[in-house]
């Protein structure tokens, strides 16, 4: 278990620098596509906020205790802090590289939970998954047009 353990730990870090990415990319928004790209970093932002949660409570399930510093996120995580972003197109390939990462190591963590027999964690990590592979797909269709 402590592998399935320790790949939430990396989500969890992942999870908490993108949030705060996508803040940052909800803030900064300008030009092409500003109203559609405000209200979907909104929606994204908010939907890892519930995810940086679920992880977090799952931690706990497994007498793990969640980290809670930003240091050590910064330190942990694969995903880096983004200096400010107001072209659409760039906060686009910020967030479908970022969907990439996120998404491999979800397949990892399930991988691990499905070894473990940790059924609870293979099914978040398979229902984040449908999401994110989904989510990444509509995001560089939708980027094609506004380029």
């Amino acid at each position: 278990m402590s592998k399935v353990v320790s790949g939430l730990s990396m989500l969890l870090a992942n999870l908490q620098v993108h949030y705060t990415n996508l803040r940052n990319l909800h803030w900064n928004v300008k030009g092409k596509g500003f109203f559609v790209l405000h209200e979907k970093y909104e929606e994204l932002y908010n939907d890892v906020a519930g995810k940086i949660d679920e992880v977090a409570e799952r931690m706990l399930q497994l007498d793990a205790t969640p980290e809670h510093r930003f240091s050590v996120y910064l330190k942990q995580a694969q995903v880096a802090e983004i200096d400010v972003v107001s072209c659409g197109k760039q906060g686009l390939s910020y967030v479908i590289d970022v969907l990439k990462v996120l998404i491999a190591q979800e397949r990892e963590i399930l991988s691990s939970a499905s070894q473990a027999g940790d059924e609870v964690t293979v099914s978040m990590m398979s229902d984040y998954l449908k999401e994110q592979e989904k989510l990444a797909w509509m995001l560089a269709a939708w980027s094609t047009q506004h380029e």
